[in-house]
């Protein structure tokens, strides 16, 4: 699974509707608003590399409201869910 992790500036009087919309796209599977320098957070997860452009340049980019994207390929996952898991597979 190859996650990323994209920043997303939005036109601010559309940041819920733009949030929902993206988060309806298959691939994403979280969006978050969130105050700073960037106005959401969404996280795509795919199989293969060739789909992060389909999902983030394709749609993604292109949902009413965006602006622009600022994309981040996670290489490792060090989250405390993630790691119980890989220790769990197989035990139930």
């Amino acid at each position: 699974m190859i996650t990323a992790i994209v920043l997303v500036h939005t036109a601010t009087d559309r940041i819920p509707e733009t949030a929902q919309a993206i988060a309806d796209l298959d691939g994403v599977s979280e969006v978050y608003s969130c105050a700073g320098d960037v106005d959401l957070i969404a996280v795509v997860k795919v199989a293969e590399h060739e789909q992060l452009a389909d999902v983030i340049a394709g749609r993604l980019s292109k949902v009413e409201g965006v602006q622009r994207t600022d994309t981040h390929i996670a290489f490792r996952s060090y989250s405390r869910a993630d790691t119980e898991a890989t220790f769990s597979v197989g035990l139930d």
